[in-house]
């Protein structure tokens, strides 16, 4: 079992940055992969990126690529997303999740934290 609470989202203007964390207690962060995903209503949950183990090995969706970077920190039980250059396509409830394997997929991730919202203005 692992929890996860997601952080640092909120309001900005398009063009802006923001850093979203995700802190994980529970079973050994390590063993897992991290993913990050974002759902605005009405639409399915979108995958964004997703890291492995190690944090050798990165994957986006092709909307953000270039502008969102994954990084994890194993000794502070962390995953990271570094969002540059937002736009308000980007707007969304944000999550991290944790999965045995590394997947761009929801099926692929067990755990998942509750959320948190970004906004960008145009």
């Amino acid at each position: 079992q692992v929890q996860l609470v997601e952080s640092g989202g909120r309001l900005v203007q398009a063009g802006g940055s923001l850093r979203l964390s995700c802190a994980a207690s529970g079973r050994a962060f390590s063993s897992f992969s991290m993913g990050w995903f974002r759902q605005v209503p009405g639409k399915e949950r979108e995958f964004v990126a997703t890291i492995t183990r190690s944090g050798h090995s990165t994957y986006y969706v092709d909307s953000v690529k270039g502008r969102f970077t994954i990084s994890r920190d194993n000794a502070k039980n962390s995953v990271y997303l570094q969002m540059n250059s937002l736009k308000s396509e980007d707007t969304a409830v944000y999550y991290c999740a944790a999965g045995d394997t590394v997947g761009t997929t929801s099926n692929n991730y067990k755990y998942w934290g509750q959320g948190t919202q970004v906004t960008v203005s145009s």
